[in-house]
């Protein structure tokens, strides 16, 4: 791998191109490599991108003592042990190791080992099949592309039409999960993963968090109740969770924000986050110069290829089929499979569940949000099934009742629902919502993307005691409704 300073202009051709480097434009090199495809990737940031740096890795290692500490909570014999607050410097110094102090030099070490070569600088579309490098000197360097590009900058977040929002400085999900300190009073704005998660950790850091919600509850893409387990849990530790309310002004005085809200109300704090959606990051990656409106999301096909141009592939983000790290990283594999067949003249298998096709997008998508209580979901909630038309019928099953839930931690609060289709009898979604939730969704991701029949999971049995015979309790409560 030869990672590369643009000095003049040159040209440079290779199979495949790929704009951005973060964890799905890995991918996607790492395929199209293991097949023989000479690949470059480009990238303005940091090799590892979003995940690495200010999203996945840094969130989660905020959340994790702020869990960790909740679960011992709720075990006798080590309850008393932990009443005190977290070490909020430890937390953050570990939280700095996790994003390598954002730093790449690991992340281009990866990319050396898979043979691709690296070229640091902003990519812009400047044709069919081409991509000038800008570096930050100022010198540029053109790649061609003799098979494919695949645009894979993914998104960033969006803030509000607010007069004067820029003076406010406020925070997005990066400031919120690369701050060095923890502010005293803490606004929220939005009802997402990204606000529900950091309104966690940073209650649990020391911040007097507020939450304001547009909508009638948190997390409104999920079944319902779980949005209300979430606000009920971060409302008994101590954050002030309003919904129906928008922000009228911000303004900044001091180092003090106030906050005005549709209904009058004036909140003070010290910093504010903004987790109220993505955008594309296509606005300035030279869409035009093919006939493409800078600043959308790139409609696909199933094997990731964008509509009227057999050599573009948008992955990721910027397709804005599934904005996760995982379902990116999944497209990515597709994409990258894809791109190799078609290089090599074969047919590409793009049937549902084929080699070539990203089905899951549609069918099986799962997502964590590493909250207190945790919430666990895959495929389609009881509302989006039957929007979709599906007949199907919703079980919910009480966690508690699990023998496993009791000895996880005493008064443990959960609720799972199963969504049934009653015509072909598979699952077409399943929501989890409790203390280590998270690690169980991955049985119900394999029963939705592989359509077990409900009759063939009574055979997959669940180890007692573990919170994982909810499986048997919901198939219980399937067979006596």
């Amino acid at each position: 791998m030869t990672e590369t300073q643009s000095t003049h202009m040159e040209s440079i051709a290779y199979d495949v191109v790929v704009l951005g480097a973060g964890p799905v434009g890995e991918n996607v090199a790492d395929r199209t490599r293991a097949a023989g495809l000479t690949t470059a990737v480009v990238e303005s940031e940091l090799v590892g991108g979003e995940c690495s740096y200010w999203a996945c890795m840094p969130s989660k290692a905020l959340l994790r003592p702020v869990i960790a500490r909740a679960d011992a909570r709720r075990v006798p014999g080590l309850s008393q042990s932990v009443q005190g607050p977290l070490d909020a410097a430890a937390v953050l110094a570990h939280r700095d190791y996790y994003t390598s102090h954002w730093k790449d030099d690991g992340q281009v070490r990866w990319l050396e080992g898979i043979g691709a070569d690296l070229y640091r600088g902003h990519g812009r579309l400047t044709g069919p099949r081409t991509v000038t490098v800008t570096g930050s000197d100022g010198g540029r360097r053109v790649l061609t592309a003799r098979h494919a590009v695949a645009v894979c900058t993914g998104s960033r977040a969006q803030l509000p039409d607010l007069p004067g929002l820029a003076e406010v400085k406020p925070w997005t999900s990066r400031e919120a999960t690369s701050a060095q300190s923890v502010p005293g009073r803490l606004v929220v704005v939005g009802g997402g993963v990204v606000a529900t998660e950091m309104a966690c950790a940073w209650q649990a850091l020391g911040s007097r968090v507020t939450v304001l919600v547009r909508g009638k509850s948190l997390l409104n893409r999920m079944e319902p109740f779980a949005g209300d387990m979430v606000a009920e849990a971060l409302t008994e530790a101590g954050a002030d969770i309003r919904t129906g309310t928008s922000v009228k002004s911000v303004t900044r005085e001091n180092g003090t924000v106030l906050v005005v809200t549709d209904g009058g109300d004036r909140i003070e704090a010290d910093e504010i986050l903004f987790a109220t959606g993505r955008a594309p990051r296509t606005d300035d990656i030279g869409l035009e110069t093919i006939g493409i409106e800078p600043g959308v999301w790139l409609g696909v096909d199933d094997s990731l290829r964008v509509s009227g141009h057999d050599w573009l592939y948008a992955v990721g983000d910027t397709n804005h089929r599934a904005l996760l790290t995982h379902q990116g990283k999944y497209q990515a594999r597709i994409a990258g499979a894809a791109i190799a067949t078609r290089a090599a003249g074969e047919p590409v298998h793009a049937e549902d569940w084929g080699a070539h096709a990203a089905t899951a997008d549609h069918a099986a998508v799962p997502q964590v949000v590493f909250t207190d209580p945790e919430v666990a979901s895959v495929g389609l909630s009881l509302a989006e099934a039957e929007q979709e038309g599906h007949r199907v019928r919703a079980v919910d099953v009480d966690l508690s009742s699990v023998a496993g839930a009791g000895l996880y931690a005493d008064g443990y609060k959960g609720r799972a629902r199963m969504v049934v289709d009653l015509e072909d009898e598979i699952l077409r979604g399943l929501t989890l919502v409790g203390p280590g939730v998270g690690e169980l969704i991955h049985s119900a991701t394999i029963a939705v993307a592989a359509q077990v029949p409900v009759g063939r999971l009574w055979h997959a049995v669940p180890s007692y005691p573990t919170i994982s015979e909810v499986w048997l309790r919901l198939l219980e409560a399937y067979r006596d409704a």
